[in-house]
């Protein structure tokens, strides 16, 4: 392959965070980017070429963003993997990943089954559509994880069942059609970056620790405070997981850690992930950048760790929707081992990820001596929460 610059025009369905940082990332390369989002002025926007108004499902937007680039894919699976595949035909471009990888991974019902299929381990699970079902899997189970089919994320469409009484509730609340899973009595959670590139070459960034609470994730660890053994496993896995997939990119690998040292999956998202996020200053190579090197056919880059990291994330800590200002930054961008990254929403709501700062171990800093033990990234960890829990969105 012959490559020059300025490079190709991207075109991403979705204009969120995700769709921003790969604007970020890939500018240097000399590559355009265009997004389409239902949003005007989405959080994209400042920092792509430019941005197509319509919605995930438009297929008139759709058409009109194969018609002018050189390459798809999608940073949400929102995403219409129909409407992609016929436009990207259309238009004689390549989408990344394949949108069948896509429609696999929107339903999560039939996301377990394939990886069930392919020999990958999952916690165990089943299709639940009515209350006297669910009652009778909660009672089986000892209480479930109830999971929206479609549409759930950053722990929307999650429900703890643990009593039967409340299933006919649970099962409104998810709308219905539905996936129950086992609870877990797990060590911790953890997750791959998983990549694949041009001619089925693949990799995997080092196995990250995910800390979730109310089912949202606030914080990962990279490296992950776990043992040898369970990291080969999780790298593994996670390879594993890539050869059911198909098509080009990052695919963020949600695993759990059990208490006697297995790795089952969780969920897996066809692009780059929150997980990962930590890459931009922890690794050799950002997901961001190394996803679009993977659409685009290029070359990827090292996913080598150059210094323990820790991403925290920065949540609406409002009790109802408002304009948002964030306060308190001057201490993150006054500390040496920090560094803030704004998504670019106009409002905050609670719980809702307005951006991250990731803290890393290395220099001439004393906490960072050993930064590889767990002692280190303990430290590193407290150091992340203790930044981010100064900013605010609170203006009384």
């Amino acid at each position: 392959m012959t490559i020059t610059l300025p490079g190709p025009t991207l075109g991403v369905v979705g204009g969120g965070q995700l769709g921003r940082m790969m604007g970020e990332a890939v500018a240097p390369l000399g590559v355009e980017v265009v997004v389409l989002d239902p949003t005007p002025d989405c959080p994209a926007s400042p920092v792509v070429s430019d941005q197509i108004v319509g919605g995930f499902d438009d297929p008139d937007a759709i058409r009109e963003l194969a018609s002018r680039v050189d390459a798809l894919t999608f940073e949400i699976e929102l995403a219409d993997p129909d409407l992609m595949a016929e436009a990207a035909a259309e238009h004689d471009v390549p989408v990344h990943p394949d949108p069948d990888t896509l429609r696999t991974i929107q339903d999560k019902l039939v996301q377990k089954e394939a990886l069930v299929d392919a020999g990958i381990p999952v916690p165990e699970f089943v299709a639940v559509a009515t209350a006297e079902g669910l009652e009778r899997v909660v009672e089986e189970f000892g209480g479930v994880m109830l999971k929206a089919r479609e549409g759930g994320y950053d722990g929307r469409g999650n429900v703890p069942v643990r009593d039967p009484a409340d299933a006919a509730d649970a099962l409104d609340e998810v709308g219905g059609n539905a996936m129950a899973e086992e609870f877990l009595d797990f060590e911790r959670e953890i997750a791959v970056m998983g990549l694949k590139g041009a001619d089925g070459e693949t990799r995997t960034y080092p196995v990250t620790e995910t800390v979730h609470r109310e089912e949202i994730l606030r914080e990962s660890v990279a490296p992950a405070r776990t043992g040898d053994a369970v990291v080969a496993e999780a790298e593994s896995v996670a390879r594993d997981v890539l050869d059911v997939l198909d098509g080009r990119g990052v695919f963020g690998i949600e695993l759990f850690e059990t208490k006697e040292g297995e790795v089952l999956v969780n969920e897996i998202a066809p692009r780059p992930h929150n997980s990962g996020h930590w890459t931009i200053e922890g690794a050799r190579t950002s997901q961001f950048e190394n996803h679009v090197r993977a659409v685009l056919g290029w070359p990827l880059g090292p996913t080598d760790l150059v210094a323990p990291a820790v991403t925290a994330n920065v949540l609406g800590d409002v009790e109802e929707t408002q304009p948002a200002t964030l306060s308190g930054v001057e201490e993150v961008l006054a500390a040496p081992d920090a560094d803030l990254h704004w998504y670019g929403k106009d409002d905050v709501r609670p719980l809702r990820k307005m951006g991250h700062l990731t803290a890393t171990a290395g220099g001439d800093d004393p906490r960072d001596d050993d930064a590889s033990g767990d002692a280190d990234r303990d430290a590193l960890l407290s150091r992340a929460r203790a930044l981010r829990d100064g900013l605010t969105f609170r203006t009384e």
